[in-house]
């Protein structure tokens, strides 16, 4: 596996923030959340896709990272585009949770990362067998060019956050447990 060079601090004061909410003010607030799938099978193939990249990569991105699996510490680059367009995140894994019907993860910014701020991907297995996807963020650009995009920014990271969660539909629905 390639490693990425994930050096530095992370880029915002908050860290921890999409754990324990609420989001800090003074950041674009995302919050999307998706029905993926019903049963244990479909959590625990959409929480192994989640903590082992496979949903960024289902997803069409190119992920490296510095472990296998989210944990804390790791430190994950996704990158998004093609060519002289290929847009490039440098994260650090800030937190993470793996429980009975919840697991998870958040990264937060490094320097380069085009954004500043924190964004976790969970996965809950509720009472009624349901499946639930869940993206909670909190950001602010960080680079000339978001700042320019303006407010093109949150429309594309709420139609990624869409994208990852089709993306964790397919995979629960390829362990046999749809949507239903």
């Amino acid at each position: 596996m390639n490693r990425p060079d994930t050096r530095g601090p992370l880029t915002y004061a908050e860290v921890g923030a999409t754990r324990s909410c609420p989001l800090p003010d003074g950041y674009h607030h995302l919050h999307h959340t998706a029905r993926i799938g019903r049963g244990r099978a479909a959590f625990e193939a959409a929480g192994a896709a989640v903590t082992g990249w496979g949903m960024h990569r289902g997803s069409g991105a190119r992920v490296r990272a510095t472990a296998d699996r989210a944990e804390a510490g790791v430190g994950v680059q996704v990158s998004l585009g093609a060519g002289p367009l290929r847009l490039t995140a440098p994260c650090e894994v800030v937190w993470t949770v793996h429980e009975k019907d919840r697991t998870g993860f958040a990264y937060g910014t490094l320097p380069g990362h085009p954004e500043c701020g924190e964004e976790a991907f969970t996965v809950d297995l509720h009472d009624d067998g349901s499946v639930w996807f869940t993206v909670l963020a909190f950001s602010r650009p960080a680079a000339w060019y978001t700042r320019l995009a303006g407010p093109l920014v949150p429309v594309a990271q709420r139609l990624y956050a869409r994208r990852l969660g089709r993306t964790l539909h397919r995979i629960a629905a390829s362990a046999g447990c749809p949507a239903g």
